[in-house]
């Protein structure tokens, strides 16, 4: 059991957290909320003991192993596989020791090759690999530096890392913050069987809902625990601040009438012992703290004066960056009305489907057409790096309303404009390079929101946003009255403001006829058939209409030699490994009866089979990723001979 009592913690003058406490049994999965700033990843801090508490204590049990999603980690030379490998820290202690020992002819080599197996060494590297291919990764990227990612998939490394720990306790700080919603619904799978006790910390609701069994919600120095999930903790905490109103409204009356008689007979000396019972009585009182219901967000997005219909129009275009189409024969129209979500997988073409049509990029071929009022207000995560990092917020939106021909803010209507977005005078005096990344994003969405637009282009806006400003973006999206066009992994988002949904596969673009529960569904089944161990399908005799269809869809000859190199690859992994198996047998029978000369062979074949296995491996993964994208190329063709059937 995981115990946080009576905590005190200050940071600087501020007084952090006072008589926090907190209790969590061992396999719960809690989820851990409250506004930004008020020390959720300082109490992560304090689990993992960089911090120290001034008073209260911070108790588990000693053997529980702990591992954490660091969001911070400098950028290191090793592969992406061997990264995560790295986070199981007594695997690649094992495998050391045996390094070390096949140097030596060390006799200790059996024993070591046994603790390898109870680590689960030899499957160690498969592990990674599912890791890796559940939160986005091709079996191309395995091989690359650390350091050649970009941050955001840096931070997936580091998550991954910290999921291929084994632990009692895992920490996650903003786990799917980086995630497209394909990763998230891995995730969200992963963490449902994970057996150990987690603290998430979290600003997307539909995770929590679908993973915490408990909720901790942070504020004013202490922590209150719910049962349920995340939508149990709003239902009760609405209850709680609903019963504290009324509590308050009722101390307040009974404050006034002891003040009353406090007043009335202050100076008469028969009333001085009930005067002073209570005055005594009003001192002992716990004030209960007034209900604060209200959004610190106020913001709306300024509506379009004039739209064009349609606004923007792709005419079968082809999009990329030079190379390859990313998507082709794209043909679409943005209408004044349009309330659009863009799903597809990670690679799929949405950031680029979004940037063509934010003027960013320019179509490889085709035609991207704009009416004559189609102002698009494009957010992408880019862009909180390319405000202007030594200019004020306030300078920086006094300046995009004077470059527009038309200054809509004086200095204080500019500080309260800016209020609305939870940017106080103390954040809009001070550099936008000194501003956290959701402080950066809410400065480029109210200078956004202002700007008037027709479209509203939004990738991924939700990005280090806590609960309350995602509430109150879905309202302001919900009034807005222009289009918008809208990629998010944050679920409940997408259900609050879009009505029809674009889907990107196979390198097209078109409707998607579902909701997000139907898309799940699609991708779950996606990721399945991309998973490691696939189901041979049986061939029954075909009848008229599978003759037909089998015309349509005849089995090529890349296929063909696809699986065959897929069995050869898993008879060549079974060989490796019984190999693996039986020269564990010779080290640990040399170990102990000898020749101990023996040694340094047998390890060093130990060794080759190993990386043999390996190898194959990744073989097999590369194998199994182009049959998928076959089965892939093979929906649309096989779509179009059942019409063909239906026809007939």
């Amino acid at each position: 059991m995981l115990e946080v009592k009576a905590v005190a913690l200050h940071v600087g003058e501020r007084l952090l957290f006072d008589e926090l406490t907190v209790t969590v049994h061992h396999g719960h999965k809690v989820g851990v909320v409250g506004r930004n700033g008020v020390g959720k990843s300082t109490f992560f801090d304090l689990l993992r003991r960089r911090v120290l508490p001034e008073a209260g204590v911070v108790l588990w049990p000693q053997a529980w192993r702990v591992a954490c999603l660091d969001q911070n980690v400098a950028p290191s030379p090793r592969s992406a596989l061997d990264f995560v490998l790295d986070g199981d820290k007594r695997l690649r202690r094992i495998e050391g020791a045996i390094a070390a020992a096949q140097a030596g002819a060390d006799e200790r080599l059996a024993h070591l090759y046994g603790e390898l197996e109870d680590a689960g060494g030899y499957h160690a590297h498969a592990r990674a690999g599912e890791i890796l291919h559940g939160l986005g990764f091709a079996g191309a990227d395995f091989d690359k530096p650390h350091r050649a990612f970009s941050g955001g998939w840096r931070i997936r490394l580091n998550l991954a890392q910290a999921l291929m720990a084994p632990s009692d306790l895992l920490l996650l700080d903003e786990p799917t913050n980086h995630l497209d919603l394909e990763a998230t619904l891995w995730l969200e799978a992963w963490v449902r069987k994970y057996p150990g006790t987690l603290l998430a910390i979290a600003h997307d609701r539909d995770f929590l809902d679908k993973t915490v069994q408990a909720v901790v919600h942070v504020d004013r120095g202490r922590a209150t625990t719910y049962t349920g999930n995340y939508s149990a903790f709003e239902r009760q905490r609405a209850e709680a601040l609903t019963q504290q109103a009324a509590l308050h409204k009722h101390q307040q009356r009974r404050v006034q009438e002891i003040r009353r008689f406090v007043d009335r007979f202050r100076a008469k000396d028969s009333k001085a012992k009930q005067v002073q019972s209570r005055l005594k009585a009003l001192q002992r009182m716990e004030l209960v703290a007034p209900v604060l219901a209200e959004s610190p967000y106020r913001f709306v997005f300024s509506e379009p004066r004039k739209i064009s219909n349609p606004i923007l129009q792709l005419d079968d275009a082809a999009l990329g960056y030079g190379g390859p189409a990313v998507l082709e024969d794209v043909t679409l129209r943005v209408y004044s009305a349009d309330r659009i979500g863009v799903l597809g997988a990670n690679g799929a073409g949405k950031t680029t489907l979004l940037r063509c049509l934010a003027g960013e990029l320019a179509p490889q071929q085709g035609r991207l057409g704009r009416g004559p009022h189609s102002a698009v207000g494009y957010f992408a995560q880019h862009q909180l790096e390319s405000l202007d990092s030594d200019r004020t917020p306030l300078e920086q939106l006094l300046d995009q309303t004077a470059a527009s021909g038309q200054p809509r803010f004086g200095s204080q209507a500019a500080r309260d404009y800016l209020g609305g977005w939870g940017l106080t005078a103390d954040h809009a005096n001070r550099p936008a390079g000194t501003l956290s990344g959701g402080e950066k994003a809410r400065l480029v969405l109210a200078l956004l929101a202002c700007a008037e637009p027709a479209v509203l282009v939004l990738d991924e806006p939700t990005n280090h946003l806590d609960l309350e400003m995602r509430e109150a973006l879905a309202l302001a999206l919900q009034q807005y009255r222009g289009a918008l066009l809208l990629v998010s992994h944050d679920r409940h988002l997408l259900r609050r403001c879009v009505d029809s949904f674009w889907l990107l596969a196979e390198g097209r673009v078109r409707p998607f006829q579902g909701d997000l529960e139907n898309y799940a569904g699609y991708a779950q089944d996606a990721r399945r058939r991309g998973a490691k161990v696939r189901q041979r399908p049986q061939h029954p005799k075909p009848d008229g209409q599978a003759r037909l269809r089998s015309k349509a869809h005849p089995p090529s000859k890349v296929r063909r030699q696809l699986n065959a190199r897929r069995r050869q690859l898993e008879a060549e992994v079974d060989r490796h490994v019984n190999a693996i198996h039986a020269l564990e047998e010779r080290l640990g029978v040399v170990a102990t009866e000898g020749p101990a000369g023996d040694l340094p062979r047998l390890a060093k074949e130990h060794k080759a089979a190993q990386v043999a296995v390996q190898r194959a491996e990744r073989a097999w993964l590369e194998v199994e990723e182009a049959l998928d994208r076959l089965d892939r190329d093979a929906d649309d063709t096989r779509n179009s001979a059942e019409a063909t059937i239906a026809s007939t």
